[in-house]
């Protein structure tokens, strides 16, 4: 399946950035932006909210899910202190969870609806594919900074 594929690659690539120096952690894309060791950390979170939502719409389809603030969390989170060793575990664990529910749900539940806070109507296969945009958006994000 192409989508499984892509979460791997996706994967792949982004756990090659939680090793890189502090300097390199320190660049941005752009003049006020977060900075690499910011985004991987978003990245992370972002990720968790997904593999939330994903197990949420399998075990009980049309409930409303509420977004969250990415801005809040970064600076409640300190995302510049946030130990980058801690996240990377956790972004491969949950990938790895991810992976699974798509192998076993993509096609037969993907249709199963949510209501988002701030998107509206959604669906199972949307918040699979959200994981892949996601990630590839911020991956051109770093490449950007590293560039």
């Amino acid at each position: 399946m192409k989508l499984i594929e892509e979460l791997e690659q996706t994967r792949d690539k982004t756990l090659l950035y939680f090793d890189l120096s502090e300097a390199d952690l320190s660049k941005c894309y752009a003049v006020g932006k977060w900075n690499i060791k910011q985004l991987l950390n978003h990245i992370v979170d972002a990720e968790t909210v997904m593999y939330d939502r994903i197990r949420r719409v399998i075990s009980k389809p049309n409930q409303a899910i509420w977004g969250f603030d990415q801005d809040a969390w970064a600076t409640g989170l300190d995302y510049n202190q946030f130990p980058l060793e801690i996240n990377k575990d956790l972004f491969q664990s949950v990938r790895t969870a991810i992976i699974y529910l798509a192998e076993q749900y993509y096609e037969s539940l993907g249709s199963n609806r949510f209501v988002h806070s701030e998107t509206g109507v959604r669906t199972l296969k949307d918040e699979f594919d959200k994981v892949v945009w996601h990630n590839e958006h911020h991956l051109n994000q770093i490449s950007q900074a590293l560039a």
